[in-house]
């Protein structure tokens, strides 16, 4: 019986986890359009930079959409509170290129770390904000 209990969640699990899968596919389709620079060409031909910088981004997304998961009323709710967070994820790639640092597509291009953990460090962080500030 507690077995049977337990798993009486399962659809609304199903229904999440589906949804954080489709919104994970979103994500990289839309980051990997708005980047100027090809990430997986660049992941391929072994450029670490272009590898921290994309997960960094994808880290930084599963962390706000976990939050909105967490804080969400229905999967409506969460719908949309996943394209908030894939928002704000993209406003972060632009601020960080055209704000911190102009030349971060080529310094990425080029396989400098430290311009790819910048940019990895700021996606978490946004991601870990979003989260918490979806849990009003």
């Amino acid at each position: 019986m507690l077995i049977l209990d337990s798993l009486t969640g399962l659809p609304g699990f199903l229904l999440y986890f589906g949804l954080s899968l489709v919104f994970l596919m979103i994500f990289k389709l839309v980051y990997t359009f708005i980047t100027p620079h090809d990430e997986w060409k660049l992941i391929k031909e072994k450029n670490t930079a272009a590898a921290v910088a994309y997960a960094g981004a994808f880290v930084g997304y599963s962390i706000a959409i976990a939050g909105a998961a967490s804080a969400s009323i229905d999967w409506v709710d969460y719908a949309v509170w996943g394209l908030v967070a894939l928002i704000a994820q993209i406003l972060t790639f632009f601020m960080v290129r055209f704000v911190f640092m102009p030349k971060l597509i080529e310094r990425i291009t080029n396989d400098e770390v430290p311009a790819a953990i910048v940019l990895a460090a700021t996606s978490i962080a946004v991601g870990m904000l979003n989260a918490a500030s979806m849990s009003f």
